[in-house]
């Protein structure tokens, strides 16, 4: 259950006992037949009032306290001899909110006023206004119910540690695991993909130095490398919580498509409608669904030319990645890594990605973003 449906429910509860306390106390009024009269009027809104006031103790207890305590004192000035029940519900709820100190106080003080408001009736001497001051608000009661409110208060406090303690368990050995991957696509992917692109970087260089032309399938390795290079270090820099190197996102995209040139694919970019600011997630989505798309081009596709279309309109980023390879309808796409990989991250921000090979050949990436909900 969410925090937001448990809050829900729990004021719901509080109104449930708001309306049947206030329904008992003012029944309780009236079978005393109390002569009508604006006092008595007056005792009965104070009675209801009393009751209802239990609907905001969540909210305020000190609030509802305070109200409840004279709320009981003007009903017994009033004549009705009717027990303090809902200052017994607003003290358990006070105690239980943290207000111990408070609690007892006003419990003192309306302790103290109950006496008086009795005697204020006119309708007892002192010993009768004592004795019903003793029966509408039981010493036993009071601290009954402020020892529920403390017991309870504890029990939530202790189940609010125990999760504590479990998150941060949970995330400890989450940073454990992220380190001990860091360490591991270190060790064995830094070195190779150093080694590749130092060589391509050699030969380019040698082959320059003798004043040959250097082949594009070289000069694609190259840059291939260097890219490698950059996207491993940012993510082992991601990985080790080291935000001093900014992600890729969408600004990035046409560095992406002047790339793709380079391994001879025709590439070409579209942007529409008005880029705005969007979160960091939706952000890096974006990258790295063109980044993926285009790899998968390059690999797989057989494809000379692909387009590349951001559409941005006010509640969702649209992005659409096409190409004219050899991918038919009739086949179905194997989904690899990098396609189940884009699939999750659209997924989790709450958008739809289709990939599938188009009528008359190639494959179309399209993927919906929402912005406003993903921010």
């Amino acid at each position: 259950m969410s925090a937001g449906t448990a809050r829900m429910w729990a004021r719901f509860g509080d109104g449930v006992i708001a309306v049947g306390v206030a329904a008992a106390l003012v029944v309780t009024g009236l079978s005393q037949r109390v002569p009508v009269s604006g006092q008595a009027v007056l005792g009965c809104a104070l009675l209801a009032l009393g009751g209802l006031a239990l609907a905001a103790r969540g909210r305020a207890p000190v609030a509802v306290l305070v109200v409840t305590g004279v709320c009981a004192a003007g009903y017994q000035a009033a004549g009705f001899d009717v027990a303090a029940v809902a200052y017994l519900f607003a003290v358990y709820g006070a105690v239980r909110a943290g207000h111990r100190t408070v609690a007892v106080v006003a419990s003192v003080v309306v302790l103290a006023l109950l006496p008086l408001a009795a005697l204020a009736s006119g309708s007892h001497d002192t010993g009768e206004a004592f004795a019903q001051a003793r029966g509408a608000l039981e010493i036993a009661w009071l601290v009954a119910a402020g020892a529920a409110g403390e017991a309870l208060r504890q029990a939530e406090q202790r189940a609010e540690e125990a999760e504590r303690t479990r998150e941060e368990t949970a995330r400890r050995r989450a940073d454990e695991e992220r380190l001990r991957i860091a360490r591991e696509l270190h060790d064995s992917l830094t070195h190779q993909i150093s080694v590749i692109k130092v060589q391509a970087e050699v030969a380019v260089h040698v082959a320059r130095k003798r004043g040959e032309e250097v082949p594009a399938p070289l000069l694609a390795i190259q840059e291939a490398g260097r890219e490698a290079s950059r996207e491993l270090r940012a993510t082992l820099e991601a990985l080790r919580d080291d935000d001093t190197t900014p992600p890729r996102g969408l600004d990035d995209v046409p560095e992406l498509v002047r790339r793709a040139r380079t391994f001879g694919l025709d590439a070409t970019l579209t942007v529409e409608g008005t880029h705005r600011d969007v979160s960091a997630a939706v952000d890096r989505t974006v990258y790295r669904i063109v980044q993926e798309s285009l790899t998968n081009v390059a690999r797989h596709a057989g494809a000379t030319t692909a387009s590349v279309r951001i559409d941005c309109r006010p509640d969702t980023l649209e992005i659409a990645v096409v190409d004219d390879g050899r991918a038919t309808t009739g086949a179905a796409p194997t989904p690899g890594l990098g396609l189940v990989g884009m699939r999750e991250r659209v997924t989790a921000l709450g958008g739809r990605l289709r990939a599938a090979p188009r009528d008359g050949g190639g494959f179309a990436v399209r993927a919906e973003l929402p912005v406003d909900r993903a921010s």
